[in-house]
């Protein structure tokens, strides 16, 4: 009987960026430095929400990307072929 030997070799190299934790931990302190900021300048907020709102739409078009559109189809990419079929 035969067996096979599968080696499972971590990869090495370093990661491309932080670790899950403190990117968690980078997001909780913005959000709590957000909450605070928001708070303290509320009432200049308040009275420009209007034009806050405005500008909202085209940063979403400048930071959302190009993953959302629908009548594109995936760039670099072969049409689709019939496959073979066997007999």
């Amino acid at each position: 009987m035969s067996t096979t030997h599968h080696d499972h070799v971590p990869a090495t190299g370093g990661s491309s960026g932080p670790s899950r934790p403190v990117k968690t931990a980078l997001l909780m302190v913005a959000l709590v430095g957000g909450f605070y900021l928001l708070r303290e300048h509320w009432d200049h907020v308040a009275g420009n929400w209007v034009y806050l709102l405005l500008l909202a739409c085209p940063l979403m078009h400048l930071f959302h990307g190009h993953g959302g559109h629908g009548g594109h189809g995936p760039h670099g990419s072969q049409p689709n072929k019939p496959a073979d079929k066997e007999d």
